[in-house]
């Protein structure tokens, strides 16, 4: 009967560390989190790619907790405008960082 007992505290301390491993702190995202900013990062990608005055490989698109940060090297200042545009409009970004530069 003790033997049940400390095996069932066993499984249930290590179910619980696994759910903590999972939760989101500070410096790190949960895994819910992270799916949500690769679906961003994705939609973010696919409005550059579809906008015409836009290249699509000059531009880096990263997501980290809905903030978006876009870098790279692209033409004009209205290319940057509109990346940031296009970036404020896709759903779940909470804000967006711009790193891009004029090449």
């Amino acid at each position: 009967m003790k033997n049940i007992s400390a095996v069932s505290a066993l499984i249930a301390t290590l179910m619980l560390t696994g759910l903590a491993g999972c939760a989101a702190t500070p410096q790190q995202e949960s895994t819910g989190q992270y799916v949500d900013d690769t679906v961003i990062t994705s939609a973010v990608k696919a409005s550059i790619l579809n906008e015409p005055t836009l290249k699509v490989n000059e531009i880096n698109v990263e997501t980290y907790k809905g903030v978006v940060q876009l870098s790279g090297f692209v033409r004009s200042e209205d290319n940057i405008a509109t990346a940031i545009r296009l970036a404020r409009g896709v759903s779940g970004v909470t804000a967006v960082k711009n790193d891009m530069r004029l090449k």
